[in-house]
């Protein structure tokens, strides 16, 4: 998984407003190269400056469920960016149409559309800009450890159920503290290859560490898969309860 970093131009346009007094959320547009990109923001109380999250949708595209995780987040005192890749299809529930999308994704694109993220959000005076980091589930966690690998001074990245590398060019640009949340059953995204991971990554001096659920499988922190295994609401009450120590300790 090789991307490169592309100049950046910065353009903001505020939209539809969301959310309670504890957080304002508003669509959001920037410059990634010649596009412009759509994506969710959330702000939390106060005047700042906060540490800021990157949120990277599954294949799905970015859905209801995403958005709340960003509100989530934002409610814990950041301020979240949920990037658009799809640039305003999403999939519904629709596997086919998941497919062809994630397929369809230029990795080039989605790792600029990333990279002019980060840079938008240090554009703002609410951010702090030595404090941003990532979080994406199954694809998005993919591109999560992509952002990492392309952002230099990106300050923490968590992997859920994402693809990973193993090449040690690769992992010696990782310049973050990584947590990775992966299902034992998960077929695309094997026990082994996490562990590979892991351990080149320390090998490395990477501060890495990997957390792998028995008899969860692929996407059990969303509660909208059906499959089996399925959504497993303990696996993912502890996974979110490590992701907020972590961004915690990493950005705060």
């Amino acid at each position: 998984m090789r991307f490169v970093a592309f100049g950046l131009a910065l353009i903001c346009s505020l939209a539809v407003v969301y959310g309670s007094p504890k957080v304002r959320s508003s669509t959001v547009h920037y410059a990634s190269g010649k596009d412009s990109v759509g994506s969710f923001l959330s702000l939390p109380s106060g005047k700042g400056p906060f540490p800021a999250i990157i949120v990277i949708h599954e294949w799905w595209g970015l859905d209801d469920w995403v958005k709340e995780n960003a509100r989530q987040l934002a409610s814990r005192g950041y301020i979240t960016l949920a990037v658009d890749l799809y640039r305003g299809k999403v999939a519904d529930g629709n596997p086919e149409l998941a497919h062809e999308l994630m397929r369809g994704l230029p990795e080039d694109r989605a790792a600029r559309d990333l990279v002019s993220a980060a840079a938008y959000l240090k554009s703002r005076t609410e951010v702090d800009p030595k404090k941003i980091g990532s979080i994406g589930w199954c694809m998005g966690g993919g591109y999560s450890l992509a952002a990492a690998l392309n952002i230099p001074d990106l300050a923490a990245c968590v992997i859920c159920y994402g693809r990973l590398v193993t090449d040690s060019s690769a992992i010696a640009k990782i310049p973050c503290p990584i947590l990775g949340l992966f299902g034992q059953e998960d077929q695309g995204i094997t026990p082994e290859s996490v562990r590979e991971f892991e351990a080149s990554a320390k090998m490395a001096g990477k501060d890495v560490s990997a957390t792998i659920y028995p008899g969860s499988g692929h996407a059990f922190m969303n509660p909208g898969n059906k499959n089996k295994p399925g959504y497993r609401p303990a696996d993912a009450k502890d996974a979110w309860s490590r992701i907020n120590a972590f961004f915690d300790r990493t950005l705060k």
